[in-house]
């Protein structure tokens, strides 16, 4: 018995040029029971850290680099925050606004801490349990993977 299975070509080749685009590592796009996956080896190198901290001279911010865990100590940790999607990061409501939270912040149960956008969708990412910011492991506008830290609350 022999099946056929016919591949779209050009949405393959939309979702490689939607990887290129966004510097993500893996897409998938299902519709009417198919389903298409994409992967590519990214060479990435690491990133630092920096948390942000007040700076006594000033009433500014400085970053300041932090002595901050790996990323898989981050995914180990209570209180991580992780994307619930691929797409890209927003930490504030649009250009130029304030950012929803910052390092220090107390936030309660439902609080709107980031927006990850994710096929042309803003998809608020909010508090499930109450707290303080402790870390932010994205910054504004960068891709995130599915599952990724992306904020700490204690």
């Amino acid at each position: 018995m022999s099946s056929k299975f016919n591949i779209d070509g050009d949405a393959v080749r939309k979702l490689a040029e939607i990887l290129v685009d966004t510097d993500l590592s893996e897409i998938e796009y299902e519709d009417n029971g198919s389903r298409i996956y994409v992967s590519r080896k990214a060479n990435i190198a690491p990133v630092a850290t920096h948390v942000m901290a007040p700076s006594p001279a000033a009433t500014g911010h400085t970053a300041v680099p932090a002595a901050a865990p790996s990323a898989t100590d981050w995914a180990k940790h209570p209180g991580t925050v992780r994307s619930p999607m691929v797409g890209t990061a927003y930490l504030s409501p649009e250009p130029g606004a304030p950012n929803f939270i910052k390092v220090g912040d107390s936030i309660i149960v439902g609080q709107t801490l980031l927006i990850v956008e994710a096929m042309k969708v803003m998809n608020q990412i909010k508090a499930t349990q109450a707290g303080k910011v402790t870390q932010i492991l994205v910054s504004d506008a960068s891709p995130v993977e599915y599952d990724e830290p992306l904020l700490v609350i204690e």
